[in-house]
């Protein structure tokens, strides 16, 4: 199994300029071999093969006098950057015959200078951990980084990346074995919302942090200083990266609560159901920005690959399944209901039911049923190989999961 450990580090300002000029060059690659493609295409001319983009635009582009900087950097750099543009392109083509699941992903875009975002990725050629805590960069030199927590063996890749608001990040990619946890006896169901974050089928309520909302009141005021400051002054750059910083504490703030809430979680409940949501719908609502900020695909997927990491079972219901509706006292269909009905009594059996906590058992319930009709597999990563396969993840730890509707311990359902 594949995790990602990512750390912050401190350049001084030799190698500041060391990863700028690198981000740039790896940046010049990309737009390069990018434009070759897109170009033989639009002549009808055949797919231009990467080793061919590889001696064009990086081998013989280093001997002209309008590439010659590319030498500045190392080589894997520049070749990793082909290496991400054929992923790109696979991807997309991917996507196109439909064996990529998921939303349609678009073709490769060229990568401007402007953007706050840069990072560059390494193999083993061009990094190594240091004995006094630094990490060697290729044609940078001694990174020093924050070890906040051991990494559990030795990396395979690392990307270099600088943040938004100016922050300089070590990604580590290790593999490394599942981490078992103690069997327990009890699962749960999970019901996630707005006014509680989510309800769980033993009654337990976790409330909402809202961390967009409880910034709210400064980063209007931040944003009305960054309107007023002149574009393209020194001054709108500062107001910028103080927003940037803002919004970052932020996204800091729901992604440390989300590991902490998913990990425990996991920790105890042999069995994790929950329902499927239309995030992305729901994105589109008046709801939205409350939707955004709760984070729930982020939340499902830290469940998603913890259950994998650490043995336990994960389902997820179908987003058609009428949890709100049903009584889960006796199996009524009691109709759909408006949102603002937290409480209702079934017609049926007159039990009086709390939405949240009605739903959470629906989900259990259907989750159990899923399992017992063989929909979802019975066995987990201590019981079977797990395939290893890197998933692009968050900051913080992240772990192997692949798509599909319903799946237990990050095997692929039906």
């Amino acid at each position: 199994m594949q995790l990602r450990y990512n750390y912050r580090v401190y350049p001084d300002a030799s190698q500041r300029r060391a990863l700028a000029s690198a981000f740039g060059c790896a940046r010049v690659v990309w737009n390069d071999c990018l434009r070759d493609r897109k170009e033989a295409h639009a002549a009808g001319l055949p797919y231009v093969t990467s080793a061919e983009l590889s001696r064009l635009r990086i081998t013989q582009a280093k001997c002209t006098e309008e590439r010659a900087w590319l030498a500045d950097v190392s080589a894997v750099i520049l070749q990793q950057s082909l290496r991400d543009l054929d992923t790109a392109y696979k991807n997309f083509f991917d996507s196109l015959t439909g064996k990529r699941h998921g939303r349609k992903v678009g073709p490769p875009r060229y990568k401007s200078k402007k953007d706050t975002r840069q990072s560059i990725r390494l193999n083993t050629n061009a990094f190594a951990l240091q004995g006094n805590g630094t990490v060697y960069v290729a044609m940078v030199g001694n990174l020093k980084a924050k070890w906040s927590r051991r990494l559990p063996a030795s990396p395979t890749s690392l990307t270099v990346t600088k943040d938004s608001c100016g922050r300089y990040l070590l990604s580590f990619v290790v593999d490394t074995e599942p981490d078992i946890f103690p069997e327990v006896e009890s699962d749960t169901g999970i019901d996630l919302g707005l006014s509680a974050f989510a309800v769980l089928s033993d009654g337990t309520k976790i409330d909402s942090p809202r961390f967009l909302r409880r910034a709210e009141k400064k980063l209007r005021r931040l944003g009305r200083e960054l309107s007023r400051k002149v574009k393209g002054s020194k001054n709108r750059a500062k107001a910028r990266i103080k927003v940037a910083r803002q919004h970052a504490k932020v996204a800091d703030r729901r992604r440390d609560w989300h590991h902490k809430a998913s990990t425990q979680i996991i920790r105890d409940n042999q069995a994790v159901y929950v329902e499927d949501l239309a995030v992305s719908g729901l994105g589109r609502t008046r709801l939205a920005k409350s939707v955004y900020d709760a984070g729930w695909s982020a939340f499902v997927g830290m469940l998603e690959y913890k259950a994998a990491l650490h043995c336990r079972t994960f389902v997820k219901v179908d987003r058609d399944f009428p949890s709100s509706q049903v009584c889960s006292a006796c199996g009524f269909r009691d109709g759909p209901k408006p949102l603002h009905v937290r409480q209702w009594t079934c017609s049926a059996c007159g039990t009086v039911h709390d939405r949240d906590h009605n739903a959470a058992r629906n989900v259990l319930f259907e989750g159990r049923r899923i399992v017992a009709a063989g929909r979802a597999e019975t066995l987990n990563a201590c019981g079977a190989p797990v395939r290893r396969a890197h998933v692009p993840a968050q900051r913080g730890e992240a772990g192997s999961r692949r798509k599909g509707r319903t799946t237990q311990a990050g095997l692929p359902g039906p």
